[in-house]
């Protein structure tokens, strides 16, 4: 489903990616784990335009992306979960959702709204009360639930464990789970929690300063002496 090659880019004279070579394929959950700086967030920005590939291509079923502006490779069928949430605080539960729903067909809102409120009960008893004043998990959960308005072919979710408290880690991964098996949406996941994330993933990729450092199936990585020493046991997780 995604295929990226080759692809570099950066802000102004510093360079953050350095020839990424990765694929997705429909149906997977794929993991990128590394520590702060590693350039997992500007990967994620990078395939959905900002900052825009100074080298390289974006492939999306087949088609070339790299040039397109934002909202168009939205309208691809891409969404964005961002690190830190960054839903809209002073508009409610439901104006959010509808924010997310702004590129898909309206026809098919309702049926979108119960889908993700199925998923999220807890934000259908908060409908009508601002984002702001959400606890994080919920915010996390609404921005999750912003994202699949949308319809996406492709989730992107960067950081959706951070700051969270244990249980509810658990419970956004197992979501994130959910979303993937019953509903068949492909996932790129970046996080830092190397533990929940390479449990999840089909296949996973370590990346250091730019680059992908190393890959194989989550199973494989979770097992790997070098992953379990840098992230596992006491190491960058």
């Amino acid at each position: 489903m995604l295929k990226l090659e080759g692809l570099r880019s950066g802000y102004g004279r510093i360079q953050a990616l350095h020839g990424i070579d990765l694929e997705v394929r429909e149906g997977e959950i794929v993991t990128l784990v590394g520590a702060n700086g590693a350039g997992k967030t500007t990967l994620l920005m990078t395939i959905c335009g900002d900052p825009r590939a100074s080298a390289g291509r974006v492939v999306l079923g087949g088609e070339d992306i790299t040039g397109l502006a934002t909202h168009h490779i939205m309208r691809k069928g891409i969404a964005h979960s961002p690190e830190g949430r960054r839903i809209f605080p002073r508009m409610t539960v439901l104006e959010n959702l509808q924010m997310g729903a702004a590129t898909a067909d309206p026809a098919h809102f309702d049926a979108d709204l119960k889908r993700a409120l199925d998923l999220f009960p807890r934000l259908n008893e908060r409908l009508d009360q601002r984002g702001g004043t959400l606890s994080g998990g919920e915010q996390q959960m609404l921005a999750i639930a912003r994202a699949l308005m949308s319809r996406p072919r492709l989730l992107l979710l960067d950081e959706p464990s951070l700051g969270l408290a244990p249980l509810v880690v658990r419970h956004i991964f197992e979501i994130i789970r959910t979303i993937n098996r019953d509903q068949g949406v492909t996932i790129l996941l970046v996080e830092q929690n190397a533990y929940h994330a390479l449990r999840l993933a089909h296949r996973g990729h370590v990346m250091v300063n730019g680059r992908i450092a190393l890959s194989g199936s989550g199973a494989e990585l979770l097992a790997n002496p070098e992953i379990r020493a840098h992230y596992l046991d006491g190491g960058a997780a």
